[in-house]
């Protein structure tokens, strides 16, 4: 599971769906509707009291860019309202992390795409902070 940091804007196709397609497995984790999962460490900071809607309030954005690129997300199965942009903090350790994932990811399924992560922000629901990469990121920074 990866629920990136990352802006969607930034985000390839594949993982633009595997997002979308992640995301909403991450919702029925959090609201309990499943056994798989729940201990997965990305969702360590949408877990309390507000779960639904911090879970979205990182899918509607990925919405917003599937159809932006024409796609058809299915926004009917986001059962919360969304919390506000900037609800939740990233590091810049994590973003750069991140960025140097999804560029390893992008160099090989979608090189066309490189261009595109010259220049990468958060996802609009996080603000970025200085700091490490998260402690509950379990990729290394080689991956």
């Amino acid at each position: 599971m990866r629920l990136w940091s990352l802006d969607p804007t930034v985000l390839d196709r594949a993982a633009l769906v595997a997002g979308w397609r992640e995301g909403l497995l991450a919702q029925k984790v959090l609201r309990g509707a499943t056994t798989g999962y729940r201990r997965h460490p990305q969702l360590d900071r949408f877990r309390g009291e507000a779960a639904a809607a911090l879970i979205a309030g990182w899918l509607l954005p990925l919405a917003d860019e599937a159809d932006r690129r024409g796609y058809r997300f299915a926004r009917n199965l986001v059962d919360a309202e969304p919390a506000p942009p900037g609800t939740l903090t990233v590091t810049r350790g994590q973003l750069d992390l991140e960025t140097a994932h999804l560029r390893a990811k992008v160099r090989v399924r979608a090189p066309h795409w490189l261009p595109r992560l010259d220049s990468v922000g958060p996802h609009p629901l996080f603000r970025v902070v200085d700091g490490p990469v998260e402690p509950w990121e379990r990729a290394s920074p080689e991956e």
